[in-house]
């Protein structure tokens, strides 16, 4: 069931979601201040008493909340519509937290093929120490995640658009079969944020975003966040003071700033994407384009229901393999050679030896990483340069 809409634009919300009414207002400064404290004091034992009954809004120690760090949350909050928001020291502490307190012992999840390398493996090393079992399943196939649904299954755990391979699942769809059997949908909506796609209007209980990326924007913090509905973030966020991963007044406060424009860079980045992979599906010199913006792209249908962009990353297959694809990059003199996405910048890199080089050829086949696999996050660099760059370099 789709949910009420904010009657503001994303941009708009993206300015000015939190920053009037709630935080700390300090000599009338017009940007969040950034709140450097570890402990907060008060001013009697009644204060106490009247914190801890919910009576006095306040603050206790640093690892259980932050006046900035509370603003940053309801900004993203806002952005994606939800009720509540947590916001972490890093993407993989707001997954893994929230897998740990939302699977029971020997319980049961699925997951998809097609997924960021550190998260597939906290869920096939380090999950299975607590008996708890994961069903893979192809990123868009409904017909195997209906028929992997067990009674004893918890969440559904899946990324829109996939990392490195952009798949699009149908995530009402997806969220209808799951709530039949009373497990959670949970999607990680990174590469796409909330300028492109709401999951949550779609059905899904939660969203996750490594903030790191699009979010801050610059590459230069680590943050990550999930929002959802109180009930579901309520039980995370006590996991998360108890595990401790979070985040720093200082990278919240770059995530609030980051996060004021990111409308304008995501429109951007959207359009580099798309101008770049139109350009790539029609050069002789490349194999396959991996993009939900073409409609030769599998999970086009989908994303052109779901989505108002289709985000800034385009993954694509240099023919030749491992070499070919190296030479390319190599060629390249926009893009940064390095891991992430979602700044500023134009980043490439190479999935075989940037995330998966300590695999063998046969390990990075099961997974389904080709050695000639290419992934390019564009940055907000002007179009024609990107594109006769990488025309030069093929």
């Amino acid at each position: 069931m789709s949910r009420p809409k904010n009657p503001h634009g994303p941009s708009t919300r993206a300015v000015h979601g939190a920053e009037r009414e709630g935080r700390p207002r300090v000599a009338d400064a017009l940007t969040t201040p950034i709140v450097q404290s570890s402990t907060y004091w008060f001013r009697d034992t009644q204060e106490v008493i009247a914190y801890q009954e919910g009576r006095h809004a306040s603050y206790e120690y640093g690892r259980y909340g932050n006046p900035t760090s509370r603003t940053a949350e309801e900004k993203i909050r806002i952005l994606e519509g939800g009720e509540e928001c947590l916001l972490t020291a890093s993407g993989m502490s707001a997954v893994t937290t929230m897998l740990l307190q939302l699977i029971p012992e020997n319980g049961h999840l699925i997951t998809t093929s097609d997924c960021y390398r550190r998260t597939r493996q906290f869920i096939g090393t380090l999950l299975p120490k607590m008996g708890i079992e994961a069903t893979v399943i192809d990123p868009s196939d409904l017909n195997q995640l209906e028929a992997a649904l067990r009674d004893d299954t918890s969440l559904f755990f899946s990324e829109a658009p996939t990392n490195p391979y952009l798949r699009v699942l149908d995530i009402q769809r997806a969220s209808e079969l799951c709530h039949v059997r009373n497990a959670l949908v949970v999607i990680d909506s990174t590469f796409a944020t909330p300028v492109n796609l709401q999951p949550l209007n779609f059905g899904a209980d939660l969203v996750l975003h490594s903030a790191t990326k699009y979010f801050s924007g610059h590459n230069d913090v680590m943050a990550g966040c999930l929002i959802g509905r109180k009930e579901l973030i309520d039980p995370i966020r006590q996991l998360h003071g108890v595990m401790g991963a979070v985040i720093d007044p200082h990278a919240a406060y770059l995530v609030l700033r980051g996060l004021k424009t990111l409308a304008l860079r995501v429109e951007r980045c959207n359009q580099n994407a798309q101008a770049v992979a139109n350009f790539l599906e029609q050069h002789g010199g490349v194999e396959t384009v991996h993009y939900p913006g073409l409609e030769s792209h599998p999970d086009h249908e989908n994303a052109a229901k779901q989505m108002s962009g289709y985000g800034g990353v385009v993954s694509f297959e240099i023919p030749g393999g491992l070499e070919a694809a190296s030479k390319f990059i190599d060629s390249l003199r926009i893009p940064y050679i390095a891991p992430s996405l979602g700044g500023v910048e134009s980043l490439v890199e190479q999935p075989t030896v940037m995330s998966y080089w300590d695999q063998t050829p046969e390990q990075r086949a099961a997974y389904g990483i080709r050695d000639n696999l290419v992934r390019y996050s564009c940055g907000i660099e002007d179009t024609d340069d990107l594109l006769t760059d990488i025309k030069q370099a093929l």
